[in-house]
C-alpha cells in the first residue's frame, strides 16, 4: 500500500509541484492549505508523513508542529521555510520537526528527504517487531524505553521529540565510541546524500539541556573537537 503524504502549503503552485513529484515517486498525496485543516487531517486520518510549510494563514507551521506533538502524534514532519535563517530552523526542530528545507527547493530533494525519513521509520518499526516490547537502556541517571518513546532522567520523565529520542538511543547503543556528525546524520536521519550536520548539533544541544546538570561541562554527551560526539557513563 502506498504511503500517504500530507502536503500543507497555502500556495497552490507549490502544492501542485510537490503533489506531482511525490505521486510520480509512488506516494499517495493529500493536501491542506491552512494549519487547522492540516491538524484535522493529520489527527483524524492515516498519514505517514507531513510536508509542512512554516508560513500559513490562521496558524503557522510552528504551531501545527507543536500541537501535533502535544497530541502525541508521531507523524514525521518535514518543514519548509522561506526564511533562510538559523533561528527558524532551530525553533522548528525544537517544536518536533524531523527535518527542514529552505525555499526555493528542488522537488527531487524533497522526494529524497521524504524517502529517507520513511525508510528510517520503516526500519525502526521492523526492529521493534523483532525485539521484546519492554526494551530498556540505562546509563547513569538516564533510562530510555524506546518502544514506548519514553525516557527519564533522575526518575523524572523527559519531554523528547521522536528524533531526540532516536538520537539518544543511538548514542547510548554506541556508548564510548566517537561518532562523527556525518555518521549520526546517516544513522538517525537515514540520509544517503550530503545533509546539513547542523541538525545533529541542534538535537545534541536539546538533549544536553535535558540530561546534563551543567551544559557547559557535559558528563554524558562529550564533544570531540573536529570529529563529533561521544556518549559516556559518568558513574563508571
Amino acid at each position: 500500500m502506498a504511503k500517504r503524504i500530507l502536503v500543507v502549503d497555502d500556495e497552490p503552485s507549490i502544492v501542485t509541484l510537490l503533489k506531482y513529484n511525490l505521486e510520480k515517486a509512488g506516494y499517495e498525496v493529500v493536501a491542506a492549505s491552512t494549519g487547522p485543516e492540516a491538524l484535522e487531517v493529520a489527527l483524524q486520518e492515516t498519514i505517514d508523513l507531513m510536508v509542512l510549510d512554516l508560513m500559513l494563514p490562521d496558524m503557522d507551521g510552528m504551531d501545527v508542529c507543536r500541537k501535533m506533538r502535544q497530541q502525541q502524534a508521531l507523524v514525521p514532519i518535514l518543514m519548509l521555510t522561506a526564511k533562510d535563517d538559523e533561528l527558524n530552523k532551530i525553533i522548528g526542530l525544537e517544536n518536533g520537526a524531523d527535518d527542514y528545507m529552505t525555499k526555493p527547493f528542488s522537488p527531487r530533494e524533497v522526494t529524497a528527504r521524504v524517502k529517507a525519513i520513511l525508510r528510517r521509520v520503516n526500519q525502526s518499526e521492523q526492529t521493534t517487531e523483532h525485539k521484546p516490547k519492554e526494551r530498556r537502556y540505562t546509563v547513569g541517571d538516564v533510562v530510555v524505553y524506546p518502544d514506548n518513546y519514553e525516557a527519564t532522567f533522575k526518575g523524572e520523565y523527559m519531554t523528547l521529540t521522536p528524533k531526540e529520542l532516536e538520537l539518544l538511543v543511538y548514542l547510548i547503543k554506541h556508548k564510548g565510541r566517537v561518532l562523527k556528525r556525518e555518521q549520526l546524520l546517516s544513522a538517525v536521519w537515514n540520509y544517503d546524500f550530503a545533509g546539513d550536520t547542523r541538525i545533529v548539533d541542534v538535537h545534541v544541544s536539546h538533549l544536553r539541556e535535558k540530561i546534563e546538570i551543567d551544559t557547559r561541562k557535559p558528563r554524558y554527551i562529550k564533544t570531540i573537537r573536529g570529529l563529533g560526539y561521544k556518549f559516556e557513563d559518568p558513574t563508571s
